[in-house]
């Protein structure tokens, strides 16, 4: 085996130890050490794309050298190297956008602690990402809830603490599910390997036993991570959390905790139990219901909102909406187009949530649309990033969010009658009702301030990382639309081993 082959395993150990020895610095060398250690990480996994672009197929590599049960494994491929590309990316760009801001909110002696938390769940992505046993995918899932429940109370305030008990009350109950899911799993297929549970499900499958307690097992895994996701309707912890934590936070929250739910339940579809014996107990169906009726209520729920990033947030619960729409569908397609969409929403919502921190900044710190009146203009970048993010999750050529659009309607043409209407009906109503509410907050934000109401100018100003991660997300964002054929190629060729 290459040395390069190993590079998985060094992006979970990596942050891993590192969070460690960040726990012991002091708060200035706890963040050079961390941004360190994420550059480190993007570097690695930037090597790691580039040699499997040239790797047909995936490989798996067995940690210690132990084979199942003593040992565990990680699998990798063209699709595990891409979302690990984007996931360190963000997390990078996002704690670059708000360092600030987690000076400022945060007493001196917990900012150590919060970039403990960071590399924390940069560890569990990773694991989520690589890793081929489904045990331990549980035991980082736990680690990734954990970390994030601790990004939201690390501003100590009250509604903080009481987004963070919402938050923490949903996602035990998902991890409650997917637990009892894993336990029956085991005692029906012998494994916690997921090429192994696969191989067994099919025969039980083949052979007609236990269908019940089969439905039952993915009825429970299913529902438990679409609850740590924020599927529609177990969203209601989601404005909270996302609009009173700090920016880098719900970043973070936002753009890269939901998609690792999302992709272990990926993994779970296509590698532990098979599209075949998912599609024939009717969860699929189920999913693509509620994820169209998210779509709707989010963009609703986010109309109606006065402060900016609570209307940010529940477009988050809309576009979440889109990912399980994909892959209700049900076929490669669909899962394709919501993989592109996992990668298109996570570099928007962050560049939304870093944006609306800086707009409000140039507010007085204020977060209601009356007062963002002419913000773009106090602070231009932060207006342009803003929009650019707005315009792609409208769908406007030419960046991420239109291709994912077209990616979902190219895949409903596959689809029977009526769930091609449906698809097709819902985009259209969804994008118009995204339309209403993104770009009356861009237009807002280059209105006339309100008369007699003055903002320092100064105020505005976060400073060169917080404008250079806004400009490089914009610019990962239209890279995204430009080469979208490149990335959605990587996607199917990566889908057609991932099984």
């Amino acid at each position: 085996m290459a040395l390069w082959q190993s590079i998985p395993f060094a992006c979970i150990l990596l942050p891993l130890g590192s969070a460690a020895i960040t726990s012991v610095l002091k708060e200035r060398w706890a963040k050079y050490w961390t941004m360190f250690v994420l550059v480190c990480l993007v570097v690695l996994s930037s090597v790691f794309a580039g040699k499997m672009l040239a790797f047909s197929g995936s490989y798996t590599y067995m940690m210690g050298h132990y084979p199942a049960p003593f040992g565990n494994e990680i699998r990798a491929g063209q699709l595990e190297a891409v979302t690990a590309l984007f996931f360190s990316v963000i997390m990078l760009l996002s704690l670059m956008g708000g360092m600030k801001k987690v000076e400022e909110h945060l007493l001196s002696d917990k900012q150590s602690l919060y970039y403990v938390m960071l590399l924390l769940l940069s560890a569990a992505l990773m694991a989520q990402v690589y890793t081929n046993d489904l045990f331990t995918a549980y035991v980082f899932l736990e680690i990734m809830t954990l970390s994030a429940c601790s990004l939201i109370t690390a501003r100590n305030r009250g509604r903080t603490l009481v987004a963070a008990t919402r938050y923490m009350i949903m996602n035990l109950l998902g991890s409650g599910m997917f637990l009892l899911g894993i336990t029956l799993l085991y005692d029906l297929s012998g494994h916690l390997l997921m090429s192994n549970i696969q191989q067994a499900v099919a025969h039980l499958a083949a052979d007609g036993q236990y269908r019940m307690p089969l439905t039952v097992v993915i009825a429970l895994m299913t529902i438990g991570l679409s609850i740590k996701s924020a599927l529609f309707p177990f969203h209601t912890w989601v404005p909270d959390a996302y609009g009173y934590s700090t920016p880098t936070s719900a970043a973070v929250l936002s753009s890269l905790v939901s998609k690792g739910y999302i992709f272990m339940l990926v993994k779970l579809f296509w590698r532990v139990i098979g599209l075949d014996v998912i599609r024939s107990t009717g969860i699929l169906d189920v999913l693509f219901v509620f994820a169209m009726v998210g779509m709707v209520m989010g963009s609703l729920s986010a109309i109606r909102q006065n402060d900016v990033r609570r209307m940010i947030a529940f477009s988050s619960v809309a576009q979440i909406g889109y990912i399980f729409m994909g892959l209700g569908m049900g076929t490669k397609e669909g899962a394709a187009a919501a993989m592109f969409h996992i990668f298109a929403h996570g570099v928007s919502k962050a560049m939304l949530f870093l944006s609306a921190g800086g707009l409000a900044d140039a507010s007085g710190n204020h977060k209601q649309f009356r007062h963002l009146r002419g913000a773009g203009f106090r602070s231009p970048i932060a207006g342009v990033a803003f929009t650019i993010g707005a315009l792609s999750m409208v769908g406007f050529p030419f960046l991420g969010g239109f291709t994912s659009k077209l990616n979902f309607a190219m895949a409903a043409m596959d689809q029977s009658d009526i769930r091609m209407l449906l698809v097709l009906a819902v985009l259209a109503v969804s994008t118009f009702l995204n339309t209403v509410y993104f770009l009356k907050t861009v237009i807002t934000l280059y209105r006339k301030p309100l008369p007699g109401i003055e903002y320092p100018a100064e105020k505005g100003r976060r400073g060169f990382c917080f404008n250079a991660s806004l400009v490089l997300f914009s610019l990962v964002n239209i890279a995204l639309g430009l080469f979208s054929q490149n990335v959605m190629g990587l996607i199917t060729r990566g889908l057609s081993h991932f099984g």
